[in-house]
């Protein structure tokens, strides 16, 4: 919003009023944001002036969204109760649908929405993930990640749109659209958050929250212009990152916070910590640097709150950047005209899931599909086949299929209401006998195809890094993936092989040796999509977000094949998918 017009310099005025009445309490917990459990107790809400709640892995706020309504709409009421009835921000991780809520629209996750090349289509799930989120009580959510990731070894490769900096760029101002539309007012939108500011995906060998050696120029050239893409249309907040860079945690970073978000970009809005940001990267230091609201969580709410008064108090952090956090903070409230409307609208609800919101993910995941191989012309599979088997743990389950940040945190090896799986829409499709073979038994060789989905389990964050502390994922099929494809294609059975991922994963031997193989990433909850496209209803379209590797040995600097050395050429290149007719 630019400040100049009539509308922002109410704004301006209204928040130089609240300022010059606020005390140092009241700013302190505007700066503060907790989970609505464990961290603190309803009567801190109030008594602590509280500034943002967030939901994240724990307790429900209820079983229904009308039950998640109430309690957000209680704990307002508990703030707007406070001298000034400054109103809190309630934010979440909504980074592919609503995906907190059991039963609301799950998209495929931004890698598969890179594949998809689709901008209007990122564009219209934001928009979809922003009434759901509405719907169930938030105003706020932590999306879109707008990294540009250099190594497939991260854990987080899936959260961003693509390894092309420009894609990121034109993706990230759909995403930012489609979120916050024409007004924050609108209860139909909510505040975007571009994160992880900056360098998350860039870390010397892909380790999360590591270091990032990156030249400033390549900073600069590669890793900031989404920002200022961002920046460019609107975006509410922007979340510091875990990486260092050169040293420096991103938290404590007063150059690129300040100097360049801020400054340089002229970003107006919140910059806000990630997980326990104040106490991981050096307290008042991150304040001093620029971040604006803190995650003060997991033990840290009192250590925070006492420490940044402490530090006022003696002089370390100076008042005017205490103002400065707190006026951000005021002006998105205004912007989403918090102090007018305050509640959630109870008149969403009907809408979380609907039809019309699943055909636009069904949509998302039948153009987020990268043909890898099709010999002679396998695709598309007739649908009156006599017998198809269908092979793997992934072609029947939604949470295996959707990845981490479903449900749960590190997400669910489970169904999950309203999903549907790749089983259920190939058996809606196909008109011969449809045999499930979930673990390769190779019983059925008279078979005349078969259908072998394989994939990674659900994981987030460090948990996906390979090689790092965790280390409990590698970038190649398990043994077991290995043996599904193996046992069809020894039998002599025409074989298609999907694959679930959310990132590409070295599988030269399994695409030689298939007849046809799919890129499906982490489709999410119309896994009905995949089957439409493999029998034809709809062509490929999708094409890779980033370079398929060819070989382990691709990974043995910082960086994947594709940044570090310019004579090793991938398997597929940037870029590359197959239609049914031929190479694009």
């Amino acid at each position: 919003m630019n400040p100049e017009t009539d509308t922002g310099h109410i704004i301006e005025q209204k928040i130089d009023s609240l300022l010059t009445r606020m005390t140092l309490d009241e700013k302190i917990g505007q700066m503060t944001q907790v989970r609505h459990f464990d961290d603190i107790s309803e009567e801190d809400i109030a008594g602590k002036f509280i500034g943002s709640v967030i939901h994240t892995q724990g307790p429900l706020p209820g079983n229904t969204a009308k039950e998640w309504q109430a309690k957000f709409r209680h704990l307002q009421e508990l703030a707007l109760s406070t001298r000034l009835g400054i109103p809190m921000i309630f934010g979440v991780d909504a980074v592919h649908g609503q995906n907190t809520f059991e039963g609301a629209t799950i998209f495929p996750h931004n890698i598969g929405m890179g594949a998809t090349g689709n901008a209007e289509l990122v564009e219209k799930a934001a928009r979809i993930t922003a009434v759901e989120t509405q719907a169930t009580g938030f105003n706020w959510v932590f999306s879109p990640c707008i990294a540009v990731p250099y190594n497939e070894k991260w854990g987080r490769v899936y959260e961003a749109f693509s390894e092309s900096t420009e894609l990121t760029e034109t993706l990230t101002k759909a995403s930012v659209i489609g979120h916050q539309g024409t007004s924050l007012k609108s209860k139909r939108s909510v505040m975007a958050t571009a994160k992880h500011f900056v360098g998350d995906g860039a870390t010397d060998f892909g380790v999360e929250g590591g270091e990032t050696s990156l030249e400033a120029d390549d900073v600069a050239k590669r890793l900031l212009p989404p920002y200022r893409v961002a920046v460019e249309n609107g975006v509410g907040s922007v979340m510091a990152s875990f990486n260092a860079m050169l040293g420096v945690p991103m938290h404590a970073h007063k150059t690129l916070i300040t100097h360049i978000l801020k400054g340089a970009m002229q970003f107006d809005g919140i910059v806000v910590s990630d997980w326990k940001g104040y106490s991981r990267f050096g307290e008042n230091d991150v304040i001093n640097a620029g971040v604006d609201m803190i995650m003060a969580v997991e033990g840290d709410f009192d250590m925070y709150q006492e420490g940044l008064k402490r530090g006022i108090e003696q002089r370390e952090i100076p008042v005017e950047r205490i103002n400065d956090a707190v006026r951000r903070i005021l002006r998105q409230k205004f912007r989403l005209g918090l102090f007018e409307n305050p509640f959630p609208d109870s008149t969403l609800i009907a809408e979380i899931g609907i039809q019309s919101h699943r055909d636009v993910a069904r949509q998302a995941v039948r153009e987020s599909l990268v043909l890898l191989k099709n010999q002679n012309n396998i695709l598309p599979l007739q649908k009156d086949l006599s017998k198809i088997v269908v092979v793997g743990e992934h072609a029947n389950n939604a949470g295996l299929q959707s990845g981490g940040w479903t449900i749960n945190w590190q997400g669910t090896t489970e169904n999950y209401d309203g999903a549907t799986t790749l089983l259920q829409g190939i058996k809606n499709l196909a008109t011969g006998q449809i045999v499930y073979d979930v673990d390769a038994s190779g019983k059925h060789g008279d078979a005349d195809v078969a259908i072998v989905v394989v994939g990674e389990t659900p994981y987030a964050e460090s948990f996906g890094d390979i090689g790092g502390e965790m280390d409990l994922y590698q970038l190649t099929l398990t043994e077991a993936h290995q043996k599904y494809i193996n046992t069809y294609v020894e039998m002599g059975i025409k074989t298609v092989v999907v694959l679930i991922s959310g990132r590409a994963l070295v599988t030269t031997e399994h695409i030689e040796r298939s007849d046809a193989f799919v890129a499906a990433w982490l489709p999410g909850s119309e896994g009905h999509g995949i089957a439409e496209v493999l029998f034809g209803d709809y062509n490929f379209k999708g094409r890779l977000p980033h370079s398929w590797p060819k070989s382990e040995e691709d990974y043995k600097g910082k960086y994947g094949p594709n940044f570090w050395d310019d004579t090793v050429r991938p398997l597929f290149p940037l870029g590359f998918g197959l239609t049914y007719r031929m190479i694009n």
